[in-house]
């Protein structure tokens, strides 16, 4: 185990501070987390490149190494990575996309931003340029009264090994080498001490997205012990006993609720919220469902939100979707096939990608009414917790995935609470 004695110690002297601090003194940044519910949307692809997002930014390069942000800047000069990056950065999100998310009954965009728009390392090839555009969300939000939770997707030595940790490799190398989760921090310090008086705007800061637990207490410990350190830099941003306003929310690193009961106890933490992400389309048996099947596997996860929001830390879905293929080009990464036509690796044909993904335009009317089903059964499920956050608002071109479309083509309410099917969990 590589966490220093220096961390220990300090981890045990503010676990005797904080209690005495934060009893019974909750957060207040303008949302009533726990009493109003989230209603919000992911702005993926924008300031963390994923291929299925945006698969002509890889396409366009001729290379078939490129396959995540890394490589993008790895296998090509500096000039165009930087000039193709730029050009995407202002226009794949504008003012006019807050408007319209505001527009449609949401309260929440959550961001993903990776640590190398702070923190470029010899030797790693990524192009900076993000946070000029992170300070416009910020004002666009606060423009048309969204919250904004700024949400660091991508670590040094990536969490996961996902492409949307800016690195796909084989195995994560974030929590094996102590000068990562330092590096980490100090990123967390800074967007700490960014958003410490704009609370009312950035309600939360998400301290890292999807570590990967499935590898077990390798990850774990190490995890754990950067959620506490997290927890004090983000609510005790001054360098005081001083408490700042920004939510932290933590991801469950795929792990069972119960794996959590107990962690942050109210009164003695406050201002914290868990992050859960639901998909029902990355393993054989997922996407093998019916669509009955996945609506009533949904729909059985509302108690245990409900209680759990309620009994231990509020429960945010910070991510869903109402595809449920793995259809979309690229989705299981650049080069990598479907496991719902076959094509992924071993993995046996279930159906047709033909009219599950893409343009709308390819959409039947059945596959529609399904969509919005399956998008209902989600939503009401979602908010029995303290709320969703779907993911994606747009994409190049996989409809099925993304909240604009949805809006566009009639299988998202323009209204988060309109549903024609209320009933649809029983």
């Amino acid at each position: 185990m590589f966490i220093s004695m220096r961390r220990i110690a300090a981890t045990l002297l503010s676990a005797l501070f904080i209690p005495r601090v934060l009893a019974d003194v909750p957060i207040s940044n303008g949302f009533k987390y726990g009493t109003d519910k989230v209603y919000g949307v992911n702005l993926g692809g924008w300031l963390v490149l994923e291929p299925w997002i945006t698969p002509s930014l890889f396409d366009s390069t001729g290379d078939s190494r490129i396959v995540d942000e890394w490589t993008f800047g790895q296998y090509q000069s500096k000039a165009m990575a930087t000039a193709a990056l730029q050009a995407h950065w202002a226009t794949w999100i504008t003012e006019s996309d807050f408007a319209d998310i505001a527009a449609a009954g949401l309260n929440h965009v959550r961001l993903p931003i990776g640590y190398w728009a702070w923190d470029v390392s010899e030797g790693e090839p990524y192009i900076q340029g993000q946070l000029p555009y992170l300070s416009k969300a910020v004002t666009w939000a606060g423009n048309h009264g969204l919250k904004l939770i700024v949400d660091l997707h991508g670590a040094p030595g990536s969490q996961n090994g996902f492409d949307n940790s800016g690195r796909r490799i084989s195995y994560p190398e974030w929590h094996t080498n102590s000068d990562n989760v330092d590096r980490t921090t100090a990123i967390i310090k800074k967007l700490a001490n960014m958003f410490k008086d704009q609370a009312n705007v950035v309600t939360t800061i998400a301290p890292l997205n999807e570590p990967a637990g499935f590898y077990g207490d390798d990850v774990l410990t190490v995890l754990k012990q950067y959620w506490h350190d997290s927890y004090g830099n983000i609510r005790f941003p001054y360098g005081s006993a001083k408490q700042g306003n920004n939510l932290v929310l933590l991801h469950d690193a795929f792990q069972d609720l119960s794996y959590w009961d107990g962690f942050m106890p109210s009164p003695d933490y406050q201002g914290v919220a868990l992050d859960t992400h639901q998909y029902q389309i990355f393993s054989d048996a997922e996407v093998a469902r019916s669509n009955a099947d996945h609506i009533n596997v949904a729909c059985a996860k509302g108690s245990s939100f409900s209680s759990f929001s309620k009994s231990q830390l509020w429960l945010i879905v910070g991510e869903w979707t109402p595809a449920a293929t793995d259809c979309a080009k690229y989705l299981n990464g650049k080069g990598v096939g479907a496991r719902y036509d076959g094509s992924y690796t071993g993995s046996p044909k279930i159906g047709s990608c033909t009219g599950k993904t893409g343009s709308a335009s390819s959409f039947s009317s059945s596959y529609k009414t399904w969509l919005r089903q399956y998008w209902e059964a989600q939503a009401i499920t979602y908010s029995k917790g303290a709320g969703w956050i779907q993911w994606t608002w747009k994409a190049e071109n996989a409809d099925d995935w993304t909240y604009q479309a949805g809006l566009k083509g009639g299988w998202i309410p323009q209204s988060p609470t309109d549903y024609k099917y209320p009933t649809i969990c029983g």
